[in-house]
């Protein structure tokens, strides 16, 4: 039996730095179905049911608030138990600002899926307004027969502005062990963001990690999507594990959105 959710959640834990919130999902399998026993929402988190999809269970992250700002420290937490399918989203793209504080923002994804279970973690972009300073983490547990995909987007700067800062790290362990860590870092103050080395002039970035065990016995080949550079391109590889990880760079949000979708739809042919 799924859980109701209260319409409104608690109030958003206001402390000298900012604001402090923790969201959790969860998803198990009831009757051969996916359910949530867990959607607890909280701060600028709201959290709303969609139609489920097949056995899938279908969440949308709602922004009930401005966040981040300067000095706020948000979380979400997600785990998909044994065999359950789980496919998140939301609603809006989420806006960096720059806040009432200099202290910068923080934004923790928490990921867990089990045994046999899958997790789709699919939300819009983040934009990062002039003056922001956000500190984003991915960390992700799979069990070894687990399935992940994984999206994200980062725009730097609204239209006609310049970009906020913002710093990465996506850590992914598969059964215990490390299969990708990395970081990165964009805007003011981060060493050579905007060379040729590095978004060469783009202000969208992002990634899609796509880890299943069927590429066990057929991995990922290598391909690289997108016509002349200037117009945004992106690389299809094989990681050291059943995983492939696409690296995109587009001048614009829509036009990263292209390039990733096409990197996923050749996954599928």
């Amino acid at each position: 039996m799924t859980v109701a959710t209260p319409e409104a959640g608690p109030a958003p834990r206001r402390t000298a730095v900012g604001v402090c919130a923790t969201a959790r999902i969860q998803a198990a399998v009831r009757g051969g179905t996916t359910t949530l026993p867990v959607l607890d929402g909280d701060g600028p988190f709201e959290l709303r049911r969609l139609r489920s999809r097949g056995t899938e269970a279908r969440v949308c992250v709602v922004g009930a608030m401005s966040a981040p700002l300067g000095g706020d420290r948000l979380r979400i937490e997600a785990a998909a138990e044994q065999g359950a399918a789980l496919h998140i989203t939301s609603a809006a793209a989420t806006l960096a600002l720059r806040g009432r504080t200099s202290e910068h923002a923080t934004y923790d994804v928490r990921l867990t899926v089990g045994e046999q279970a899958q997790l789709h973690w699919l939300p819009k972009p983040l934009i990062c307004a002039a003056g922001s300073d956000l500190r984003q983490t991915w960390t992700v547990d799979l069990a070894p027969t687990a399935r992940l995909v994984l999206r994200e987007e980062q725009v730097l700067g609204r239209a006609g502005e310049p970009p906020g800062h913002v710093a990465s790290r996506l850590t992914v362990r598969r059964g215990g062990r490390t299969l990708l860590d990395q970081q990165a870092a964009y805007g003011p103050g981060a060493p050579g963001w905007d060379g040729p080395a590095v978004l060469a002039g783009h202000r969208a970035v992002g990634q899609l990690l796509i880890v299943d065990p069927a590429f066990e016995e057929t991995p990922p080949e290598v391909h690289l999507l997108g016509g002349a550079p200037e117009g945004g391109q992106a690389v299809l590889a094989p990681l050291a594990g059943p995983a492939a990880l696409v690296t995109a760079v587009a001048p614009d949000g829509l036009r990263l959105r292209h390039l990733l979708d096409e990197a996923h739809r050749l996954r599928h042919r």
